[in-house]
């Protein structure tokens, strides 16, 4: 099942995204900073106290100390190798799973347990690489099927969400740029801007239909794993300078993989 791929005939998971609007999503320091500073509970914590001593709106001044360990906990992708539990691996650029067709999945395939079975391994997966999303065709499954769970915490499996066949049905008008990386393209980072907020529907584990409306950091995880349902990468949502920036590594990264690559 290591790089099983369902190639076959099958339609796309949406029937059209739009073009201005992440393959686990792997947060910038400056998201995560952000969220850090909003979400602790912790009156002790540095970044709290330092918080409360600037103005609001404000990033809190950090030491190196704490920004390198900020830095080295969010932003550091990694490649786990074997992950106990499963038999799935991320695929890399430019493999083509990340570029084919991904079929619905089916109400059968939900009674079986066989989606069930998948997100499982999908979400120990996205924890070994210290992702906080992952796509199904990123490990080879070409169904429309994503995992994530926004705080990447494993700890947290309450945050844990599964989304089955989902659709985006509205988007904002107010977009926002920042800075996005994915398991898919090792050791490479660009800005990309998505819409603020989007409405969803879905179906959870059981094939019941589910309508969801996510702003901010939840939006923005969402849509790119959306995208990857749509064979769409987030190099693809680069501005033509960010994409210069990053082509000698998609160059590295077409080399390794060799012939047979979907660019």
């Amino acid at each position: 099942m290591r790089f099983a791929t369902a190639l076959a005939a099958a339609s796309f998971c949406s029937l059209g995204s739009r073009n201005s609007v992440m393959a686990a999503f792997v947060p910038s320091v400056r998201t995560a900073l952000s969220r850090r500073v909003m979400s602790s509970s912790s009156s002790s914590s540095p970044l709290i106290r330092s918080f409360s001593t600037v103005e609001r709106g404000r990033p809190p001044p950090l030491s190196a100390d704490e920004f390198m360990r900020l830095f080295s906990e969010v932003d550091e992708e990694v490649d786990p190798g074997v992950v106990e539990g499963t038999d799935l691996r991320v695929l890399k650029y430019p493999h083509p799973a990340l570029r084919a067709p991904n079929a619905q999945v089916t109400q059968e395939e939900l009674d079986d347990g066989s989606i069930k079975k998948l997100a499982k391994e999908m979400f120990l997966v996205m924890y070994a690489t210290q992702g906080v999303g992952l796509a199904a065709p990123q490990v080879g499954v070409n169904k429309c099927l994503m995992v994530y769970n926004e705080s990447g915490d494993q700890k947290k499996w309450l945050d844990e969400v599964v989304m089955v066949n989902p659709q985006i049905v509205e988007f904002s008008d107010g977009l926002d740029v920042e800075n996005e990386g994915c398991l898919s393209f090792p050791n490479m980072r660009g800005d990309v801007e998505r819409s603020k907020w989007i409405k969803v529907e879905a179906q959870n584990m059981k094939g019941k239909k589910i309508k969801k409306k996510y702003k901010g950091w939840e939006a923005r995880i969402f849509q790119h794993e959306y995208d990857h349902l749509d064979g769409v990468v987030y190099p693809d949502r680069l501005t033509e300078e960010g994409r210069s920036e990053v082509q000698p590594r998609l160059d590295e990264l077409s080399a390794e993989f060799g012939e047979g690559g979907a660019l």
